[in-house]
C-alpha cells in the first residue's frame, strides 16, 4: 500500500490473525469492541489473514471510511502471531512491514540528538 496518509496519523496492528471476510463494519467492531479503540479517530487500522499474505487497513477520513486490501503474489508479510492483542507501530515499522520486514528489528542504529564535539 504505498497511498500517502496524514503526517500526524497514529497506526495500530492487528497482532494475530483476522478473518479478511470481514468489511468496514466488521473491522470497525474490532476496533471498538476487542481493543476499545474509537475507529473515528486519525489512526489507521493494519489486520492479516491467517495465511499472511494478505492484509487489510481502516482509516477514517472524515466523511467516510477508506478500506485497503492487499494481496501479495509472491512472500507473507511478518505479522505479529501474538493473539488479541493490538499494538501501536511507528511509521518506520510500517515501512518496514510493507517492505516484508520484521516490526521488531533487532538492531537499528537511533538518532543522535545535541552531541557535542570536545
Amino acid at each position: 500500500m504505498k497511498v500517502k496518509f496524514p503526517d500526524n496519523v497514529r497506526i495500530y496492528i492487528a497482532c494475530g490473525h483476522t478473518d479478511m471476510r470481514k468489511s468496514i463494519d466488521g473491522l470497525s467492531a474490532i476496533v471498538s469492541g476487542n481493543f476499545k479503540l474509537d475507529p473515528f479517530e486519525n489512526v489507521l487500522f493494519l489486520f492479516c489473514g491467517r495465511r499472511r499474505d494478505r492484509m487489510k487497513a481502516l482509516f477514517w477520513e472524515g466523511d467516510g471510511f477508506l478500506l485497503l486490501y492487499k494481496r501479495l503474489e509472491n512472500g507473507v508479510f511478518q505479522w505479529p502471531k501474538t493473539t488479541k492483542e493490538v499494538r501501536e507501530i511507528t511509521q518506520q515499522q510500517y515501512r518496514w512491514l510493507l517492505e516484508g520486514l520484521t516490526i521488531d528489528q533487532k538492531k537499528i542504529i537511533h538518532k543522535v540528538e545535541n552531541k557535542k564535539v570536545f
